[in-house]
């Protein structure tokens, strides 16, 4: 009972409507066998009464059978023999019919196997007598009638027939008494098994009904006492929200001062970073123009020294062109006094060297033309030579100045290393008094955000407790209504 009492309602409900649906299941399940066993059952007498017609058939063949036979020995007429040889094939197919329907009967296989025998011998009988009769004489034949062999094997067999067809009446009154057994034990479990299941299910309800309400009358009665201390809380929470409401209104006030005097030294630090870091910035700038002005001399450098080597270069190439101009000097003059030569011989061979005259001739003239090209050239070259030295002085003198102009911008470009360096310590120093102003701000804010929050809370606070003291007295009011439901006396 006490672990029944810590179930729950649902669990209640369904371990007592369980019990009364099992046994309504088991009540149905009983009369479900009784009535398989009531179909069984009739089956069973439905083949008994099987067994019964089939072995009258089979009595009412043989007896066909011996009537043909009593016929034909009296008359001696075949037509006689009609009911006879219209038996003999029914006769096996009806005693098969009965050895089949016996087959589950332990005690009348025996029965069949000695009614087999009986039939062969009077089947036996009866055609002896009948071929007896067809080629003898009747005389014959009535000697082994009167012989009473055919008539006691007939009573035989005739007992056997009674005897099965007696075990099946005896079989069929104790399937009708045990179907009558069945019909009642189903018919009485039916209905004390639905008084059983309705009694069952009063019980259930009443008991599951009873223990609900007592439960709920008991949580009733903590309902209540706990809904009057909720009402005091509630009014005790409403006081000190208002308390803390006011409170928290006078810090945000405070906070909201100190935001505004922290934003403005952080804008003041801010403008202070902006200001170091545009310096740092030209500094840097300034540094940066010093080192390409540096680099830009020591390429002037570069190029000046390049300049002086290739005007000298330049000499060296002009006195080789000189040396080659006096070659083509000589080859001209040499070649001017080969086409005198050429000339003359030409003049003397008459006309076959008029034409090797003209020839001669011409590369005369170009010799002269080439020998003339040859001291325009080493006068140019003369000019050149005069030109790249004249050079190559003025290119030494311009290389001392940039030397000279590049030690003095090694100089500037130190100062305005020394002067990067103080502007970015400054930068840093304004950089850190930014950042630590803007945390300041930054925490401050947040301190804002929360008083905020505290605040909104706790107005929030005020009206929840007013909301739950309206709630604590409606819930107040809930017990009331669930006595009226369960219990009317104790609402009252």
């Amino acid at each position: 009972m006490k672990m029944f009492a810590n179930w729950t309602v649902g669990r209640r409900l369904i371990a007592g409507f369980g019990l009364a649906g099992l046994t309504l299941l088991l009540v149905v399940f009983v009369s479900y066998r009784n009535i398989v066993s009531l179909i069984e059952n009739d089956a069973l007498v439905e083949h008994s009464h099987q067994v019964r017609v089939e072995l009258a058939d089979l009595l009412s063949e043989l007896k066909d059978a011996e009537t043909g036979q009593r016929g034909y020995l009296l008359t001696g007429i075949d037509s006689y023999l009609a009911p006879y040889e219209a038996a003999l094939p029914a006769i096996k197919v009806t005693f098969a019919k009965v050895v089949e329907s016996t087959a589950d009967n332990p005690l009348q296989k025996p029965r069949m196997a000695r009614l087999s025998q009986l039939i062969d011998a009077k089947l036996a009988e009866l055609k002896k007598t009948i071929e007896l009769r067809r080629t003898q004489d009747m005389g014959s034949a009535l000697k082994v009638v009167l012989d009473n062999t055919g008539k006691i094997v007939m009573d035989q067999i005739r007992e056997l027939i009674g005897q099965a067809d007696q075990e099946a009446v005896d079989l069929l009154k104790r399937r009708a008494e045990e179907a009558r057994a069945s019909a009642d034990m189903t018919t009485t479990i039916i209905i004390w098994g639905g008084l059983l299941g309705a009694i069952v299910v009063a019980i259930i309800g009443w008991f599951i009904s009873r223990s609900l309400s007592q439960q709920i009358g008991s949580a009733v009665l903590q309902i209540q006492s706990s809904s009057a201390e909720l009402q005091i809380a509630a009014s005790q929470q409403a006081s000190g929200a208002k308390e803390q409401s006011s409170a928290m209104t006078e810090i945000s006030t405070t906070i909201s001062e100190l935001l505004a005097t922290t934003r403005q030294i952080a804008e003041s630090a801010r403008r202070v970073a902006r200001n170091a870091e545009q310096t740092a910035v030209s500094a840097s700038s300034g540094h940066g123009t010093v080192d390409l002005t540096h680099e830009s001399i020591a390429g002037i450098r570069r190029q000046v020294d390049q300049i002086v080597a290739h005007m000298l270069e330049l000499g060296k190439k002009s006195q080789e062109i000189g040396a080659v101009v006096e070659i083509v000097s000589e080859l001209a003059e040499q070649t001017n006094i080969l086409a005198i030569n050429a000339t003359i011989e030409a003049a003397g061979a008459g006309d076959s060297g008029k034409r090797f005259a003209v020839v001669a001739d011409e590369i005369r003239k170009l010799a002269d033309r080439v020998a003339g090209s040859a001291k325009e050239i080493r006068t140019l070259i003369e000019d050149v030579r005069s030109a790249v030295n004249t050079t190559v002085m003025a290119t030494e003198t311009g290389s001392k100045a940039v030397d000279a102009g590049s030690r003095q911008f090694g100089d500037v470009a130190s100062a305005f290393k020394q002067i990067a360096g103080l502007v970015s310590t400054t930068t840093e120093a304004s950089r850190e008094i930014e950042l630590s102003t803007t945390q300041q701000s930054t925490a401050v804010e947040q301190v804002n955000i929360a008083i905020s929050s505290v605040a909104q809370a706790s107005a929030e606070m005020e009206t929840s407790a007013g909301q739950t003291s309206k709630t604590a007295t409606q819930l107040a009011e809930l017990p009331r209504d669930l006595l009226r439901i369960i219990q009317p006396h104790m609402a009252a």
